[in-house]
Protein backbone atom coordinates (compact mmCIF):
# COMPACT_ATOMS: atom_id res chain seq x y z
CA UNK A 1 0.00 0.00 0.00
CA UNK A 2 1.19 3.30 -1.09
CA UNK A 3 1.36 6.08 1.42
CA UNK A 4 0.95 9.96 -0.13
CA UNK A 5 4.26 11.83 1.03
CA UNK A 6 3.18 14.32 4.45
CA UNK A 7 3.16 17.87 3.57
CA UNK A 8 4.12 20.28 6.02
CA UNK A 9 1.36 22.07 7.29
CA UNK A 10 1.92 26.18 6.09
CA UNK A 11 1.32 28.61 8.81
CA UNK A 12 0.99 32.28 8.83
CA UNK A 13 4.09 34.49 10.13
CA UNK A 14 5.21 37.39 10.07
CA UNK A 15 6.97 39.14 7.04
CA UNK A 16 10.94 39.50 7.68
CA UNK A 17 10.94 42.93 5.97
CA UNK A 18 7.57 45.03 6.94
CA UNK A 19 6.96 42.55 9.89
CA UNK A 20 3.21 42.10 8.67
CA UNK A 21 1.50 39.40 9.40
CA UNK A 22 1.16 37.17 5.95
CA UNK A 23 -0.02 33.52 5.25
CA UNK A 24 2.94 31.25 3.71
CA UNK A 25 2.53 29.34 0.43
CA UNK A 26 5.20 27.58 0.35
CA UNK A 27 7.45 26.44 3.10
CA UNK A 28 10.36 28.36 4.48
CA UNK A 29 8.91 31.82 2.96
CA UNK A 30 9.68 35.06 4.98
CA UNK A 31 8.67 38.03 3.03
CA UNK A 32 4.98 38.50 2.06
CA UNK A 33 5.21 40.14 -1.65
CA UNK A 34 7.44 40.51 -4.36
CA UNK A 35 7.82 44.18 -3.45
CA UNK A 36 8.65 43.33 -0.08
CA UNK A 37 11.73 41.03 -1.25
CA UNK A 38 12.93 43.58 -3.59
CA UNK A 39 13.07 46.13 -0.97
CA UNK A 40 14.62 43.82 1.42
CA UNK A 41 17.22 42.82 -1.39
CA UNK A 42 17.91 46.34 -1.80
CA UNK A 43 18.41 47.20 1.47
CA UNK A 44 20.91 44.34 2.63
CA UNK A 45 22.45 45.62 -0.88
CA UNK A 46 23.02 48.25 0.96
CA UNK A 47 24.02 47.56 4.26
CA UNK A 48 27.12 45.41 2.55
CA UNK A 49 28.24 48.03 0.79
CA UNK A 50 27.73 50.65 4.33
CA UNK A 51 29.93 47.41 6.06
CA UNK A 52 32.28 47.76 2.97
CA UNK A 53 32.67 51.07 3.42
CA UNK A 54 33.53 51.14 7.30
CA UNK A 55 35.68 48.48 6.62
CA UNK A 56 38.06 50.54 4.09
CA UNK A 57 37.90 53.62 6.68
CA UNK A 58 39.19 51.53 9.23
CA UNK A 59 42.11 50.42 7.28
CA UNK A 60 43.20 53.65 6.14
CA UNK A 61 42.78 55.25 9.64
CA UNK A 62 45.04 52.28 11.03
CA UNK A 63 47.46 53.15 8.03
CA UNK A 64 47.38 56.83 8.55
CA UNK A 65 48.06 56.23 12.39
CA UNK A 66 51.16 54.32 11.19
CA UNK A 67 52.75 57.55 9.74
CA UNK A 68 51.35 59.88 12.83
CA UNK A 69 54.34 60.87 14.45
CA UNK A 70 54.65 62.01 18.42
CA UNK A 71 53.97 65.38 17.76
CA UNK A 72 50.55 64.69 15.79
CA UNK A 73 49.66 62.41 18.71
CA UNK A 74 49.97 64.63 21.06
CA UNK A 75 48.22 67.21 19.48
CA UNK A 76 45.29 64.90 19.08
CA UNK A 77 45.21 63.88 22.87
CA UNK A 78 45.48 67.40 24.07
CA UNK A 79 42.25 68.72 21.38
CA UNK A 80 40.28 65.46 23.29
CA UNK A 81 41.23 66.21 26.77
CA UNK A 82 40.49 70.27 26.63
CA UNK A 83 36.96 68.77 24.83
CA UNK A 84 36.18 66.98 27.44
CA UNK A 85 37.35 69.87 30.36
CA UNK A 86 35.40 72.07 28.66
CA UNK A 87 32.38 69.65 28.82
CA UNK A 88 33.17 69.05 31.82
CA UNK A 89 32.48 72.55 33.27
CA UNK A 90 29.87 73.38 30.90
CA UNK A 91 26.96 76.00 32.24
CA UNK A 92 29.59 77.18 34.87
CA UNK A 93 31.01 80.75 34.81
CA UNK A 94 34.83 81.77 33.65
CA UNK A 95 37.18 80.31 36.72
CA UNK A 96 39.28 83.29 36.30
CA UNK A 97 36.85 86.27 36.25
CA UNK A 98 33.49 84.67 36.91
CA UNK A 99 31.51 85.67 33.87
CA UNK A 100 29.20 83.62 31.88
CA UNK A 101 30.48 83.56 28.05
CA UNK A 102 28.44 84.50 25.94
CA UNK A 103 27.66 81.91 22.83
CA UNK A 104 29.52 83.70 19.45
CA UNK A 105 30.75 82.06 16.32
CA UNK A 106 34.51 80.53 16.87
CA UNK A 107 33.51 79.42 20.86
CA UNK A 108 33.64 81.29 23.82
CA UNK A 109 35.39 79.00 26.28
CA UNK A 110 38.80 78.00 26.12
CA UNK A 111 40.33 74.97 28.30
CA UNK A 112 42.65 76.84 30.69
CA UNK A 113 46.16 75.65 32.43
CA UNK A 114 47.19 76.99 35.69
CA UNK A 115 50.23 75.65 35.75
CA UNK A 116 50.78 76.29 31.46
CA UNK A 117 51.89 73.77 29.31
CA UNK A 118 55.42 75.08 28.07
CA UNK A 119 56.41 75.74 31.94
CA UNK A 120 54.70 72.57 33.25
CA UNK A 121 54.56 69.78 30.31
CA UNK A 122 53.90 67.06 32.75
CA UNK A 123 50.54 68.45 33.93
CA UNK A 124 49.00 68.87 30.64
CA UNK A 125 46.85 66.11 31.20
CA UNK A 126 46.17 66.87 34.87
CA UNK A 127 42.52 67.46 35.29
CA UNK A 128 42.77 69.83 38.79
CA UNK A 129 45.30 72.10 36.63
CA UNK A 130 42.80 73.00 34.19
CA UNK A 131 39.51 74.51 34.00
CA UNK A 132 36.67 76.64 31.24
CA UNK A 133 37.67 80.00 30.92
CA UNK A 134 36.52 82.92 28.82
CA UNK A 135 38.37 83.99 25.66
CA UNK A 136 39.26 87.23 27.08
CA UNK A 137 41.12 86.07 29.85
CA UNK A 138 42.40 82.69 28.41
CA UNK A 139 44.00 84.39 25.03
CA UNK A 140 43.97 87.89 25.93
CA UNK A 141 45.10 88.09 29.32
CA UNK A 142 47.72 85.13 29.54
CA UNK A 143 45.27 83.40 31.01
CA UNK A 144 44.35 85.83 34.33
CA UNK A 145 46.52 83.32 36.38
CA UNK A 146 46.53 85.36 39.31
CA UNK A 147 42.53 85.10 39.15
CA UNK A 148 42.38 81.59 37.89
CA UNK A 149 44.18 80.35 41.06
CA UNK A 150 41.70 81.44 43.30
CA UNK A 151 38.47 80.32 40.77
CA UNK A 152 40.38 77.01 40.93
CA UNK A 153 40.37 77.18 44.96
CA UNK A 154 36.92 78.11 45.24
CA UNK A 155 36.54 75.01 43.04
CA UNK A 156 38.40 72.14 43.99
CA UNK A 157 40.20 73.35 46.96
CA UNK A 158 43.53 75.05 48.45
CA UNK A 159 44.85 71.60 49.00
CA UNK A 160 44.75 70.62 45.57
CA UNK A 161 46.20 73.72 44.31
CA UNK A 162 48.98 73.31 46.73
CA UNK A 163 49.54 69.93 44.96
CA UNK A 164 49.38 71.28 42.03
CA UNK A 165 52.12 74.14 42.66
CA UNK A 166 54.57 71.76 44.41
CA UNK A 167 54.32 68.59 41.28
CA UNK A 168 57.48 68.93 39.48
CA UNK A 169 57.90 65.41 38.88
CA UNK A 170 59.65 65.29 35.12
CA UNK A 171 56.81 63.08 32.90
CA UNK A 172 57.18 62.05 29.32
CA UNK A 173 54.25 60.59 27.41
CA UNK A 174 55.01 58.12 24.80
CA UNK A 175 52.54 56.96 21.38
CA UNK A 176 50.84 54.61 23.05
CA UNK A 177 49.69 56.50 26.32
CA UNK A 178 48.39 59.59 23.63
CA UNK A 179 46.80 57.38 22.07
CA UNK A 180 44.54 55.89 25.61
CA UNK A 181 43.45 59.72 26.38
CA UNK A 182 42.89 60.20 23.16
CA UNK A 183 40.34 57.48 22.84
CA UNK A 184 39.35 57.59 26.07
CA UNK A 185 38.91 61.88 26.74
CA UNK A 186 36.99 61.15 23.34
CA UNK A 187 34.35 59.31 24.72
CA UNK A 188 34.25 60.90 28.40
CA UNK A 189 33.30 64.21 26.53
CA UNK A 190 30.44 63.11 24.48
CA UNK A 191 29.02 61.03 27.15
CA UNK A 192 29.01 64.23 29.45
CA UNK A 193 27.80 66.75 26.56
CA UNK A 194 24.72 63.89 26.15
CA UNK A 195 24.48 64.21 30.20
CA UNK A 196 24.31 68.05 30.64
CA UNK A 197 21.91 67.97 27.52
CA UNK A 198 19.34 65.48 29.01
CA UNK A 199 20.06 67.32 32.33
CA UNK A 200 19.03 70.70 30.41
CA UNK A 201 15.74 69.11 28.94
CA UNK A 202 14.63 68.24 32.09
CA UNK A 203 15.11 71.72 33.51
CA UNK A 204 13.14 73.51 31.07
CA UNK A 205 10.50 70.40 31.46
CA UNK A 206 10.34 71.67 35.01
CA UNK A 207 10.26 75.19 34.32
CA UNK A 208 7.59 74.22 32.19
CA UNK A 209 5.37 73.09 35.01
CA UNK A 210 6.26 75.73 37.12
CA UNK A 211 6.59 74.42 40.20
CA UNK A 212 10.29 75.51 40.01
CA UNK A 213 11.71 71.51 39.84
CA UNK A 214 9.03 69.59 41.03
CA UNK A 215 6.72 67.70 38.78
CA UNK A 216 3.15 68.25 39.64
CA UNK A 217 -0.07 65.63 40.15
CA UNK A 218 -3.19 65.47 38.60
CA UNK A 219 -4.83 68.00 42.19
CA UNK A 220 -2.06 70.17 41.35
CA UNK A 221 -2.38 70.56 37.59
CA UNK A 222 -6.47 71.00 38.18
CA UNK A 223 -5.35 74.17 40.72
CA UNK A 224 -3.47 75.45 38.22
CA UNK A 225 -5.99 75.16 35.33
CA UNK A 226 -8.18 76.74 37.89
CA UNK A 227 -6.10 79.13 39.05
CA UNK A 228 -5.39 80.16 35.12
CA UNK A 229 -9.34 81.02 34.56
Amino acid sequence: MNRSPIKPKLKPRKCKHCKEPFMQERFGQSICTTDCAIKAALLAQKKKIEAAKSENRHEIREKLAKFKTRADWMREAQIAWNSYVRARDAGLPCCSCGSMPEQKFGGSVDCSHYRSRGSAPHLRFHLHNAASACVKCNRFLGGNIAALRIGLIRRIGIEKVLAIEQNNEPRKFDIEYLARIKKIFTKKAKRTAKRHFREAQMRRERELCGLGGVYPGLDQIEEYEHRDR
